[in-house]
C-alpha cells in the first residue's frame, strides 16, 4: 500500500574556486535568486513564535524517521499537525512511539488542505520527491527529504524550478549536516591549516540495510530498488561523498565511478558496493560508499599540502608529520543544530536556505550520482555539466 494523492504534473579549496563558482549554475544567478526568495519568504511568513509553526509529515516507509519522530511529537520548534501512512504495521509503530494524538491521513493532498501546514519532512521513497514538491510548492508549504534530493537528475532540476518559482524552502537532510566535527573540520582548512587542498577521501557505510522483515521490509524493498531509490550503494551512500567534495571543490570536471554485487542473493537488483573518482584540474576526491563493510563509517580525511584532518561524526584530528592534534568542536548555534530547528529559524528570519542541506548543491549532488551511474554504464568517465 502506499498513500494516495491526486498527481498532477508540472514542469573550495583554493585552485578550485572557479569549479565552485559554476557548480550551481553560476553564482551571480543565484545571488540574484536568494535575495528573491528571501523577500518573498519575508512576505510570505508572518512572523510567529516557534511553538506556532505547523507541519506534517509524508511518508513512514524511510526508516530515519524513527530517529525524528520524537523531537516532532515534542513540538519545540513546531507543532505535527498531520501524518499521512496507508500502511498499518507504519501506522501502528507511530502510535507506539507516541503519535496517540496526531491525525493520519491516507491522503496527503487532503491533509495538506485540512491541517495548511508551513512546512511537511517527507519520509518516503526517493522517486517521489518531485511529487511531494508539486503538491507542496504551489501551496507555499516548505519541504525537508531525507537525502538526496531526488532519483534522477532530472527530477532533481524539476524540484529546483518548483521551489524558485513559488519561493519555497526545499532542504534536504543529512546526519553530517549538524555534526561540530565537519564544520570544525572546514573551518580549519578554509583558515589555511593544511595548506593548499588537493585531496579528498572518503568512506561512508556500514553492513547493509538489514532484511525484508519486520517494520524493516518496508524500507528495505525501495531501498533495494533502482527506479525507487535511484540505485543501490552508490545512491545510498554516494550522495554523501558528492556532497562533501561540492563543499569543498565545487563541481568535478569529470566523473569515473565502479560497483560491485557482491551479494546479488541479498540485493538482487542493485549493487552493494560503489567507488567514485571525482577529477578536478589541481584536486581529486576518492569515495567508497558500501552495505558490505564490517562496521559503520561516515569518515572523510581532506589532505593538503602541510597536512591532512582526519573527521568522523565526533571528532576530528589534524595531522601534521607524525604529529596529531584533535580539532575543537565547539557546539553549533541552537537554530543550526538540528533540522527543524533551523528551517523554523529561516521562516523566523526570511534568512535563505545555505550550507550542506541547500537545494542547489544537492542538486549538483544528484547530478553526479547520475554522472556516476552513466560511467557505471559505459565504463569511462563522464565529463559535466551533463547535458539536459
Amino acid at each position: 500500500m502506499r498513500i494516495t494523492a491526486k498527481k498532477k504534473r508540472s514542469g573550495s579549496s583554493k585552485g578550485n574556486d572557479e569549479q565552485g563558482e559554476s557548480c550551481f549554475n553560476l553564482m551571480k544567478s543565484r545571488r540574484e535568486f536568494l535575495g528573491q526568495t528571501a523577500a518573498a519568504l519575508a512576505a510570505a511568513t508572518p512572523m510567529r513564535a516557534a511553538g506556532e509553526y505547523k507541519m506534517a509529515v509524508i511518508g513512514l516507509v524511510h526508516a530515519h524517521v524513527w530517529g525524528h519522530l520524537g523531537a516532532m511529537l515534542k513540538g519545540e520548534h513546531a507543532r505535527i499537525m498531520g501524518i499521512a501512512e496507508t500502511v498499518p504495521d507504519l501506522v501502528a509503530e507511530a502510535r507506539k512511539r507516541g503519535a496517540t494524538n496526531v491525525p493520519f491521513f491516507s491522503d496527503y493532498t487532503k491533509m495538506l488542505e485540512e491541517v495548511k501546514p508551513d512546512f511537511v519532512w517527507a519520509f518516503v521513497e526517493n522517486n517521489r520527491h518531485r511529487e511531494i514538491v508539486e503538491a507542496c510548492a504551489p501551496k507555499k508549504i516548505h519541504v525537508i527529504f531525507e537525502k538526496p534530493l531526488a532519483s534522477t537528475y532530472q527530477d532533481a532540476l524539476a524540484i529546483q524550478r518548483l521551489a524558485r518559482a513559488n519561493g519555497v524552502h526545499v532542504m534536504t537532510n543529512y546526519q553530517m549536516a549538524w555534526w561540530p566535527a565537519n564544520y570544525a573540520a572546514k573551518a580549519s582548512v578554509d583558515a589555511g591549516d593544511l595548506g593548499e587542498v588537493w585531496r579528498l577521501r572518503g568512506i561512508v557505510g556500514h553492513g547493509g540495510p538489514g532484511s525484508p522483515e519486520g517494520l524493516n521490509k518496508y524500507f528495505f524493498d525501495w531501498l533495494t530498488d533502482p527506479v525507487k531509490n535511484g540505485a543501490g550503494a552508490l545512491m545510498d551512500f554516494g550522495c554523501y561523498n558528492a556532497l562533501w567534495s561540492l563543499w569543498y571543490f565545487g563541481r568535478p570536471e569529470r566523473v569515473y565511478a565502479q560497483v560491485n554485487h557482491l551479494r546479488p542473493q541479498t540485493f538482487p537488483k542493485v549493487e552493494d558496493n560503489a567507488d567514485l573518482v571525482l577529477s578536478y584540474p589541481k584536486s581529486v576526491g576518492i569515495f567508497e560508499g558500501s552495505w558490505d563493510l564490517p562496521r559503520g563509517f561516515q569518515d572523510l580525511e581532506i589532505f593538503g599540502l602541510k597536512g591532512s584532518i582526519y573527521m568522523k561524526s565526533g571528532s576530528a584530528e589534524l595531522r601534521t608529520g607524525r604529529e596529531t592534534r584533535a580539532l575543537e568542536l565547539p557546539a553549533l548555534p541552537p537554530e543550526r543544530a538540528e533540522p527543524i530547528a533551523y528551517l523554523v529559524n529561516l521562516l523566523k528570519t526570511g534568512q535563505p536556505l545555505d550550507g550542506l542541506t541547500a537545494l542547489d548543491i544537492n542538486v549538483g549532488v544528484v547530478e553526479i550520482i547520475e554522472a556516476a551511474k552513466m560511467s557505471v554504464a559505459s565504463g569511462n568517465a563522464v565529463p559535466l555539466p551533463l547535458k539536459t
